[in-house]
């Protein structure tokens, strides 16, 4: 599991999957999105705003899984 640290409150789905390099755009992001299953704290996420904070957990299908410290 790789580790995400953040210096903020939350970030969005779509920014953590453009900060580990998986999309490069937003537009590539909801593409990847409705293509992937996408899994926060064991749950299915499609929401590219979707507020991640510490400790949660995300399981992205073919890239790997995720923690935010």
């Amino acid at each position: 599991m790789k580790k995400v640290n953040i210096k903020t409150e939350y970030i969005t789905l779509g920014q953590l999957l453009k900060f580990v390099s998986i999309t490069g755009s937003g537009g590539e992001t909801k593409i990847f999105l409705s293509e992937y299953e996408i899994k926060v704290n064991g749950e299915i996420e499609n929401r590219r705003g979707k507020k991640l904070r510490p400790k949660d957990v995300i399981e992205i299908e073919d890239n790997g899984d995720f923690e935010i410290e």
